[in-house]
């Protein structure tokens, strides 16, 4: 578990979430997803009144737990040195309260450049940027095992890097 996690889990209410929320580190962000309770009154009602009722289940817990959650990234973000977003889980839904989006910036050749023209003239995309973020989302749709595993591996070499003898003089 990551420094972070391990942060995150003695600082949460324990009624907050039905386990360990799940916490997600980059360059850039922290982002924090915890699973809800079940709401029990949505069994045998119809989809739409179902997602009616957890839509608002989401935004109750929301509004109550803000100033909260803010409190907790105000002093996440002063000790990390990372901005924090926050979602929950509900049934099989991630709903994400916050996100950042950040700049990258790529140098892409003319054929790569075509696929993202074609991406906007088609509507896809309203622009460049936009068809980029949509290849990424759809590589990362279909490759998420292929990339945990890789994310895993990199965990490894930080945790034998981390063991290793201090740095050569």
């Amino acid at each position: 578990m990551s420094a972070e996690a391990e942060w995150f889990a003695h600082r949460l209410p324990e009624t907050w979430f039905t386990e360990r929320p799940e916490v997600v580190v980059d360059r850039e962000e922290i982002t924090v997803v915890g699973a809800l309770p079940p709401l029990t009154v949505v069994e045998g009602l119809p989809d739409p009144e179902r997602a009616a009722a957890e839509e608002g289940y989401v935004e109750r817990f929301r509004e109550e737990t803000r100033e909260r959650r803010i409190e907790i990234a105000r002093q996440a973000e002063h000790r990390f040195r990372r901005k924090v977003s926050w979602g929950v889980k509900i049934g099989g839904d991630v709903v994400m309260f916050t996100t950042l989006s950040v700049p990258v910036m790529t140098r892409l050749r003319q054929g790569e450049r075509q696929v993202l023209d074609t991406l906007v003239a088609a509507g896809v995309a309203r622009s460049r940027s936009d068809a980029l973020a949509w290849c990424v989302r759809l590589v990362g749709r279909h490759t998420d095992t292929w990339l945990a595993d890789l994310r895993d591996a990199l965990q490894a070499v930080d945790r034998v890097r981390a063991a290793g003898p201090g740095g050569v003089d």
